[in-house]
């Protein structure tokens, strides 16, 4: 009788930290919300190789441009690590892509994500992806797949990272941006949801290192934990964008992300024009001032790290301020005339932020 051949002591990759079953369980948990996640245009099912979009509905545009945006949420991952709370990064993830894309007036059309982990643990990858899935249905775009990696040695079991990458499009004679804005319009601004997904390590180092504060630490100021605070969602402004341009005479669109209103703002002033932009107009959430106070961190630098309670801003017409205001509040989102567009003195700044926050 054939002796039993011996048991391999050889190297394998489970032995290595990579887990392909626990990966394979992770795609069949996360379906449900993929499939949520879908446009007429989506073809195909979750696990190809490649994302399918039919791009035969791109033939009713005269002359459509392709936009794409790529982005992360940087380290408000790890306020999530902490929490063991992963339903709600997704989201932040879609909505730094989305309405990156949309500021050129472009319609978003599908993501596809990275999701790059120590561990694969199925249920955690699953609620990273419903986020993403959730918010690609905020974004009215679809999520055509994505990618799973699994890097032992690289992460600790229980970081992670996320990427995401959209597609967009818009009619050419349609971009809007510095090319149209004119002397005299006016300068809307969209409130944020909160803190949005960036200065994290500012924020980080001022509440967790300097003041010692807990996430379950009960804030009076905002009503909840710190950590609900912080992980409060980016919002979603694509659709509302969107919504703007075909009610009203749009000029320019900035999303407010890092370097804040000033910096971002400026992206898309002409150099010949300038923004005056007048504090007075808003109040900015109580997490800000928090952050303020408890760093001593002057207003100059909270200015260019936090985006001071304003999310998006819209460069219009002046006397199409108030149609797009309607159009704005009957879609649930806070804006306001926050300043307006000058000729810029020579050697001027293409930004200035003008007087003291309201209270």
């Amino acid at each position: 009788m054939p002796a039993e051949p011996a048991e391999s002591s050889g190297a394998t990759y489970a032995a290595a930290g990579v887990d392909i079953e626990a990966g394979d369980r992770a795609v069949q948990l996360m379906k449900e919300w993929v499939r949520k996640a879908r446009r007429p245009e989506s073809v195909g099912a979750l696990g190809g190789f490649a994302g399918l979009f039919d791009a035969s509905a791109l033939k009713r545009y005269e002359r459509p441009l392709l936009a794409s945006a790529t982005d992360g949420v940087g380290t408000k991952v790890a306020v999530a690590q902490r929490m063991d709370r992963h339903d709600t990064i997704g989201h932040d993830l879609v909505a730094m892509v989305v309405d990156d894309l949309v500021v050129c007036g472009a319609e978003p059309l599908f993501m596809t994500d990275y999701v790059c982990v120590g561990k694969v643990v199925p249920e955690r990858v699953a609620q990273i992806v419903k986020g993403i899935a959730e918010g690609c249905v905020l974004a009215g775009c679809a999520l055509v797949g994505g990618e799973t990696a699994e890097h032992p040695g690289l992460l600790g079991p229980d970081e992670y990272d996320v990427a995401g990458a959209g597609t967009g499009v818009v009619e050419a004679d349609a971009v809007l941006g510095p090319d149209r804005i004119r002397t005299g319009d006016a300068v809307i601004a969209m409130a944020s949801s909160g803190l949005h997904s960036n200065g994290y390590s500012l924020v980080r180092h001022v509440l967790f290192e300097r003041a010692g504060w807990a996430l379950e630490r009960d804030v009076p100021e905002f009503g909840r934990t710190l950590g609900e605070e912080l992980l409060e969602p980016t919002r979603i402004y694509s659709l509302d964008c969107l919504a703007l341009t075909r009610t009203t005479e749009v000029h320019a669109f900035s999303h407010i992300t890092g370097g804040g209103l000033a910096g971002n703002l400026a992206r898309v002033v002409p150099e010949e024009l300038h923004a005056r932009v007048d504090r007075g107009t808003w109040a900015p959430g109580a997490v800000f001032d928090l952050v303020g106070r408890a760093g001593d961190v002057a207003r100059p630098e909270l200015e260019s790290a936090l985006n001071m309670g304003v999310g998006m801003v819209a460069v219009v017409p002046e006397e199409s301020a108030d149609a797009a205001l309607a159009t704005l509040a009957d879609r649930g989102v806070d804006a306001w005339v926050a300043g307006e567009i000058t000729e810029r003195a020579a050697g001027g700044e293409p930004v200035t932020l003008t007087g003291d926050y309201a209270r």
